[in-house]
């Protein structure tokens, strides 16, 4: 290319550094809105209020396109934190790579903030260690929950900022300012340290007759407790499990490696250390996102469910039931320990084939019971 030739990259990259995003924005916020907001500002290519795909309910973040990076930038400096529609908004520059977020590099966490300081405030006590690519102060409906995230455009940046601001006072509050930790990584050192000190304990899978005095009957033998507790429903009915506490961690661990896999009324024990709360969320994550891979991986197509199925059906019986009516991407007989559980899905490529098996399928005895053959929802990629 000459070097009198315009650069498409450097056009794109350039386009790219004109695009804000504008976070926390009311329910009500509309594209006009934000194109009248920032009109003043330069010209605009466009303005977007993020939806939800289903529901197109607004997602509470949109994004501003400006036809000139200097129009963006004097809009991110002076307009930061401004109101539309009586709430004030959050601007960054658009990040269509979200890699420097996922990386978590330059980001910060900041606790024990005392209530009144906002996203302005924070903004501009944390600007003076460098380029700040976004500020967040964690609210609910009450207010500031007292702690936030801030993320640097370098390492450097917030290596400044942990620097300077670890344990200062702000409106005679001893803040804390640390380096960003993801649930996951949180998870493990709490894991880690926890497995050397717990004293408390989590039981489950015992019968409905098992109380609090019974529980402490079975686990008082490893030490003195501190409570015992059978968690129960809002009849008072017993949930199947519950917590012991107690005063060493060297009894807890007793309970743990003795009673683990014990029989008690015909029912094995699970006994282990009480996961705190971290430990559960982080585990929560990585099931959904599992199971979100799971489900990705899946063909799209229009399901049927299948109840009543005979014991006799697999998979491949099931698929070989069904096929006449059309194309079928997945056949699948639900199993619990190697035994059919009664009930499966064949998905169909279109609505019609899937219909037309419901009609005719569903009352009709396969092996020794009749079907019950109802039509499922089409499964879409956003």
């Amino acid at each position: 290319m000459g070097s009198g030739e315009p650069n498409p990259a450097g056009k794109k990259k350039k386009y790219l550094k004109a695009a804000l995003y504008v976070g926390d924005l009311d329910p009500d916020v509309t594209e006009d809105m934000l194109y009248k907001k920032f009109r003043p500002a330069g010209p605009l290519r466009f303005t977007r209020i993020c939806r939800d795909p289903v529901t197109r309910s607004p997602l509470g973040y949109g994004y501003v396109n400006f036809r000139f990076p200097a129009d963006a930038e004097w809009a991110l400096n002076t307009m930061n934190f401004d109101l539309i529609n009586g709430k004030p908004f959050r601007l960054m520059w658009s990040q269509p790579d979200d890699r420097l977020r996922k990386s978590g590099v330059g980001n910060i966490f900041i606790k024990n903030l005392d209530k009144c300081i906002d996203n302005r405030a924070l903004f501009y006590l944390f600007s003076a260690f460098g380029n700040i690519l976004s500020c967040k102060v964690v609210c609910d409906d009450n207010g500031s929950k007292g702690y936030a995230y801030v993320h640097f455009d370098s390492l450097a940046a917030a290596n400044r900022a942990i620097w300077h601001m670890n344990g200062v006072r702000l409106n005679n509050r001893q803040v804390y300012v640390g380096r960003f930790k993801f649930p996951e990584e949180r998870a493990a050192e709490v894991r880690t340290r926890d497995r050397a000190t717990f004293t408390n304990v989590f039981v489950k899978n015992f019968g409905d007759d098992m109380d609090d005095e019974k529980l402490k009957e079975i686990f008082s033998g490893y030490g003195p407790t501190e409570s015992v507790k059978v968690i129960r429903d809002a009849s008072g009915k017993s949930k199947g499990f519950g917590f012991v506490r107690y005063e060493t961690h060297e009894a807890a661990q007793k309970a743990v490696l003795d009673l683990h896999g014990k029989s008690i009324n015909g029912k094995v024990l699970y006994v282990g250390r009480a996961q705190k709360k971290i430990e559960r969320l982080a585990e929560l994550r990585r099931r959904f996102e599992r199971l979100r891979l799971k489900e990705k991986s899946r063909p799209p197509g229009v399901p049927i469910y299948i109840k009543n199925l005979d014991e006799t059906i697999d998979d491949e019986k099931l698929k070989e039931e069904f096929s006449s009516f059309g194309s079928i991407s997945r056949a699948k007989v639900m199993v619990e320990v190697g035994q059919g559980k009664g009930f499966g899905v064949v998905c169909f490529s279109s609505f019609e084939e899937a219909t037309k098996a419901v009609d005719e399928m569903n009352g009709r005895t396969v092996g020794s019971k009749p079907l019950h053959v109802t039509l499922g929802q089409a499964r879409r990629r956003w």
